[in-house]
């Protein structure tokens, strides 16, 4: 089977990748089920994963991929930190990017330094880097402090695609970037995957970065609720007062899926639900209907 054969709902969280802390960050719940989720990814062996982030690069009114030959970050956290290189795949990024075209979305190929794709190299953000060490790539360069410890394997795993919505396009226009998603990996002819990375709520504690909302546990049992029905699309609907109220960042991602599933129908799985710190995260898994 070629095309889209896996989507997920992931976490970006960074505390939750293992070699950043111990217990991270009470989130030991959405680490197992990480966990699971590569292992699952791992069996229906994608060859190419197209992760949506809200933390790239974003152009006003676009959908914007990384038209780049590699993708390179570090993060950061209590003195610990890990590195990530990856190879970002042009011929599907390609695709995608004239597939969405002729549906109507507009669309902005990003690219940063050399002239040729072949030499761009685009920084990776957490909300790519956190679903990708749990999907293959999590033998990257890993330290304490300054000091690095060489990765201890090659880095074998997928290439990415990696796309960044722009909130002011219409929520309309996720559902046709997630067609296009299913359409161009159906003609691709390889193995793709979708990763949704998205948290949700972050006004869950008053001591946050963004205070307290009761509708922060509102649109997370919400969201809860339609992923575990198998239908984010409902989603388009979440009142724009209670998206803010609440300030999550899954949203568009959630409905680029949604868009996906249109092509491609599949089921859903929640895997976890937590909120232990000021924001909420889910996991889900997606499979294609038999």
């Amino acid at each position: 089977m070629a095309g889209l054969v896996f989507a997920a709902v992931a976490p970006h969280g960074f505390p939750i990748i293992p070699e950043l802390s111990e217990d991270a960050e009470g989130a030991l719940s959405t680490r197992a089920a990480m966990q699971e989720l590569g292992r699952r990814c791992a069996e229906v062996n994608p060859e190419v994963l197209v992760v949506a982030t809200p933390h790239g690069v974003r152009v006003d009114d676009t959908i914007c991929l990384a038209n780049v030959a590699r993708g390179a970050g570090t993060l950061r956290w209590h003195g610990r930190q890990v590195e990530m290189n990856v190879p970002v795949d042009g011929r599907l990024t390609d695709l995608i990017a004239a597939t969405a075209r002729a549906m109507g979305v507009p669309i902005a190929l990003a690219g940063f330094a050399g002239n040729r794709r072949e030499q761009s190299v685009i920084p990776l953000d957490w909300g790519t880097i956190t679903p990708l060490w749990f999907l293959g790539h999590g033998r990257n360069m890993v330290g304490h402090g300054d000091v690095l410890a060489p990765p201890p394997a090659e880095d074998t795993g997928p290439p990415v695609v990696i796309a960044t919505p722009s909130r002011k396009l219409p929520r309309s226009a996720m559902l046709t970037f997630g067609e296009a998603i299913a359409e161009a990996a159906a003609r691709d002819g390889r193995r793709v995957a979708f990763i949704a990375s998205c948290d949700w709520a972050h006004t869950h504690r008053a001591d946050g970065p963004y205070g307290f909302h009761p509708d922060a546990a509102v649109v997370d049992e919400l969201v809860v609720a339609a992923l575990r029905d198998s239908d984010p699309g409902r989603l388009i609907d979440l009142p724009e007062e209670k998206v803010a109220n609440a300030a999550i960042d899954g949203l568009w991602q959630t409905l680029m899926l949604a868009g996906a599933m249109r092509r491609v129908p599949m089921r859903g799985e929640v895997l976890c639900y937590e909120a232990p710190s000021y924001y909420g995260m889910i996991v889900a898994a997606f499979v294609p209907l038999e």
